[in-house]
C-alpha cells in the first residue's frame, strides 16, 4: 500500500508514527434532495459556514456534492450540477481543507479540476466515457467506487453471488485502467460503495471484510455509511436520529482498516476517534 495519499496539494500520511489516518471527510450536499440534509446549504453563504465548521470540527476533507445520488434520483444536467458546485468550490478555495468533488460527470470533473479540486470522487468508478481522460493529467487523488447498476434502479433487487469477491474484482479492474492510463497509485483509494447496489446483509458483509479489500486493493479504503439505510435497519431510527448509529458504523470501519470515513457529523466523528484510537492504543 502506498505510504502517502496525494491529493492534490495535499498529502496524507497512511502509514507509521506520524499518519493522518483516520481521515475524517466532511460532506457538503449543495443539493435540493439529497437523502439526509436536501437543501440545508444550498446556499453559498450557508455552504461555506458549513464548511468553516466542519474545518473547526477537525475534517481534514470536504466532499461537494452537486447530484444527489440516494435511490431513485434522477441524474441532474451538466450545466446544472456546475452551477450548484463550482460556486462553492471557488469558495472554498482559501481554506486549509482538501476539496473533493463528489460526480460521475467528465464534465464537472475537468472543470473541478481546473478550479482547484484536490480530489474527484466517482460513484461510477470513472467508467463514464472520457472520464479517465479528464483526471489523467491533474495530479488531485481519485476515490474509486463500486455501485451496481445506476442510483435510478441500484436498490430494485441487487444481487451478488460473493459480495465481497465481486466488488474487489470491479475494483481491481478499474484501479488497473486507472493505472494503465499513467495514473500513480499514491493518487487512489477506493470505496466499496456502502448502499450503492446492496442490500443490509451485504452492505455488512462489506464493512466487516474492509480489511481484506484494502489489502487485495493494496490502497486505502474510504468507508461512506454515515446516516444511511443501513445504520436505519440496525438502530430502527429515522434518518435524522442515526448520529450515535454512524459513529458505531465509523468506529467498525477504521477498526477493520478504513483510512478515511466520509460523514455528516464532523465533530462527533472526531471526538469518537479520539477517544478509540486513546482507548486501543499501548
Amino acid at each position: 500500500m502506498p505510504k502517502n495519499l496525494h491529493c492534490g496539494q495535499y498529502s496524507f500520511a497512511l502509514e507509521g508514527p506520524g499518519a493522518d489516518h483516520p481521515l475524517v471527510m466532511g460532506i457538503l450536499n449543495v443539493t435540493p434532495d439529497s437523502f439526509s440534509d436536501g437543501g440545508r446549504f444550498q446556499g453559498l453563504e450557508f455552504a461555506l459556514a458549513h464548511a468553516e465548521e466542519m474545518i473547526r470540527d477537525g475534517a481534514a476533507m470536504i466532499d461537494i456534492g452537486g447530484e444527489s445520488t440516494r435511490p431513485g434520483s434522477p441524474s441532474v444536467p451538466v450545466s446544472e450540477e456546475l452551477a450548484r458546485v463550482m460556486p462553492t468550490l471557488y469558495a472554498l478555495r482559501t481554506l486549509d481543507v482538501a476539496l473533493s468533488v463528489d460526480t460521475c460527470k467528465p464534465e464537472v470533473m475537468r472543470e473541478a479540476i481546473i478550479a482547484g479540486a484536490d480530489m474527484i470522487n466517482d460513484i461510477n468508478g470513472f467508467r463514464a466515457p472520457g472520464a479517465i481522460e479528464a483526471v489523467q493529467d491533474s495530479d488531485c487523488g481519485l476515490c474509486v467506487m463500486h455501485m451496481q447498476a445506476t442510483p435510478q434502479t441500484m436498490q430494485q433487487a441487487p444481487g451478488y453471488a460473493d459480495v465481497v469477491g465481486e466488488v474487489i474484482a470491479f475494483l481491481h479492474e478499474r484501479v488497473d485502467s486507472l493505472v494503465r492510463a499513467g495514473i500513480a497509485r499514491e493518487r487512489l483509494c477506493v470505496d466499496p460503495g456502502f448502499g450503492f447496489g446492496k442490500t443490509v446483509e451485504h452492505n455488512y458483509a462489506l464493512l466487516r471484510q474492509l480489511g481484506r479489500i484494502g489489502a487485495e486493493l493494496a490502497l486505502p479504503v474510504l468507508a461512506g455509511l454515515s446516516r444511511k439505510s443501513m445504520i436505519g435497519a440496525i438502530t430502527g431510527r429515522p434518518v435524522e436520529a442515526r448520529v450515535a448509529g454512524s459513529l458505531g458504523g465509523a468506529l467498525a470501519a477504521v477498526a477493520h482498516g478504513a483510512k478515511i470515513v466520509r460523514v455528516h457529523d464532523v465533530a462527533e466523528t472526531v471526538d469518537a476517534l479520539k477517544v478509540w484510537h486513546a482507548g486501543t492504543q499501548d
